[in-house]
This record gives structure tokens, C-alpha cells and sequence, in this order.
């Protein structure tokens, strides 16, 4: 097929694309940055430099391409700037699928998160509420809603990723916060995948029906669990638990995903967080 990769330069995007190449798929790869388009060439995928938040040259862009699929992987974190983020879910979507459907694409595969459910005593499922309390809740209902008006629009909702080029990363955001002291143990819950697991749900998707589906892995955990497991990676000292914290979020269950055949290769941080070269 002919795949359009939205944000193919990001977290999940450079790992996706070579899957898509090697499974014979005709892969054209958009990035906001020139100087990140040979990458994509390099990969065998045709790149496209284009800013999704411009909806007229996006439209052209997919009008171009003609796609069978369009996989949005489109983030805006790297300088933590979280209304960034929330604009691009919001505007940057709608432009998409606007795009999309101009161009007669039928199938949409998107990146979401698993960590927006309300509270409750088991993992979430699928069908179970989002919590619009929740800083995301506006930019991810705003992407799933808009998402949902293809004729098969796939929603991943991916739980926190970690490896190479991640937060979690030994030089990423998560790493220098332990370092610092602003990050300690509590009962705050995390489902965790590995950035590989994620691109590998992102390609088995193409072939999925409409809806969201949980993207973590077997094992999710509260800090209190995975945070010295993490700095034992790392080689740096575990923090103290934290003084009164309260359990928040909620542990998600990736048994839909195992149900439509993925399975993540990396079953737990446990094993997970020292493979993240």
C-alpha cells in the first residue's frame, strides 16, 4: 500500500518507517525540518517538508501522495511545551483529517495515550470513560472525535514509551528529573511500552478495525515499583518516597490489542528500561 507517515522523524515515526519499507509498503514521510528529510530518504521513503499546522500545503501534500493509510505520529514535546502539544492534537489532526478525506484516504491509524482514563479499581479497557479533569483531555478528545470521522480511523492509545531518543532515555527529560531530586517514588500508576512495541503496533494496525486500543505493556506499575528498577539502569541512586502522596492514574489492559494479534516484545520495564540503546 501507499502510506503516509505524519511526524515520521519523531519517537515512533523513525522507528515505523523502515518496518512499513520492509513489509513492502510505499512510504512518503513528512518533517517539519529540512535537514531531517535526508533521514527519511535514507530509509527508502519519499520524504515530504511540510507544517501540518498549514492546512493548505498539508492538503497538497496528501493530495500528492495519494495514500491508501495515513498514520499520524504527530508530537510537539521536545521542549516540553504541553499547549504546543495540545494545539498540534487539536489543529494539526483536524488539518489531517480534513486532508484525508479531501483526498479520499479512508483508513487513519493515530497515536493517542493510555493515560487519560477516569479512576477506578481495575485496568481500563477500551470502552471505559476518559477523565476530562485531566490536562491532555482537550487536545485527545479533540484527536480521537476528529479521528473517528474516518470511514476507519485506528486509535493507539500508547502507554508512556521509553528507549532510545524517549523521556526515559539516560539523557532524557525523566532521567534528569531523578538526578535533580524533583522526581521520587509514589502510588502513582504508569502503563509503560517500548518505543519499538509501539512502532510495531502502528504497522499490525493497518490492518485493524475502527476504534482505540491500548497500546502498553504487561505490566504497569506505580512508581513506587518501577522508579528503582529505572535508576538501577541507569546507575544513578533511587530517590525517597515521596511525603503523602496520593494513588493517582490508572493502570490500562492491553488485552484488545493481544485479541487483534499484537503482543509487546518487551513484556515489562523490568526487563525493558536496560534496552534502551
Amino acid at each position: 500500500m501507499k502510506i503516509f507517515v505524519a511526524g515520521a522523524t519523531g519517537v515512533v515515526g523513525r522507528r515505523l518507517v523502515p518496518l512499513l519499507v520492509a513489509a513492502g509498503h510505499q512510504v512518503t514521510g513528512t518533517t517539519r525540518r529540512p535537514e531531517r528529510a535526508r533521514t527519511l530518504a535514507d530509509q527508502r521513503a519519499t520524504p515530504v517538508v511540510v507544517d501540518v499546522m498549514d492546512a493548505g500545503a498539508l492538503a497538497s501534500a496528501v493530495a500528492q501522495a495519494r495514500p491508501d493509510v495515513i498514520v499520524h505520529q504527530l508530537t510537539d514535546l521536545s521542549d516540553e511545551d504541553f499547549a504546543a502539544n495540545s494545539r498540534l492534537r487539536i489543529v494539526g489532526t483536524r488539518n489531517l483529517v480534513d486532508a484525508a478525506r479531501a483526498a479520499g484516504v479512508e483508513t487513519m491509524v493515530a497515536q493517542s495515550i493510555a493515560w487519560l482514563y477516569r479512576p477506578g479499581d481495575t485496568p481500563a479497557v477500551e470502552s471505559d470513560p476518559l477523565d476530562p479533569s485531566l490536562p491532555p483531555y482537550e487536545g485527545v478528545a479533540a484527536l480521537e472525535q476528529a479521528v473517528a470521522e474516518m470511514p476507519r480511523g485506528v486509535v493507539l492509545r500508547y502507554g508512556a514509551l521509553y528507549g532510545a531518543g524517549t523521556w526515559y532515555a539516560p539523557d532524557g527529560a525523566i532521567a534528569e528529573r531523578v538526578r535533580n531530586g524533583s522526581l521520587r517514588r509514589t502510588p502513582a500508576w504508569t502503563s509503560f511500552v517500548h518505543a519499538d512495541d509501539a512502532a510495531a503496533a502502528a504497522l499490525a494496525a493497518l490492518d485493524w478495525p475502527a476504534g482505540p486500543v491500548n497500546i502498553v505493556d504487561d505490566e504497569p506499575a506505580t512508581s513506587a515499583e518501577w522508579l528503582p528498577v529505572y535508576c538501577e539502569a541507569l546507575g544513578i541512586p533511587t530517590p525517597g518516597t515521596a511525603r503523602h502522596a496520593a494513588a493517582t492514574g490508572r493502570p490500562a489492559s492491553n488485552a484488545r490489542a493481544r485479541e487483534l494479534g499484537w503482543k509487546p516484545r518487551i513484556a515489562s520495564w523490568r526487563t525493558g528500561f536496560s534496552q534502551q540503546d
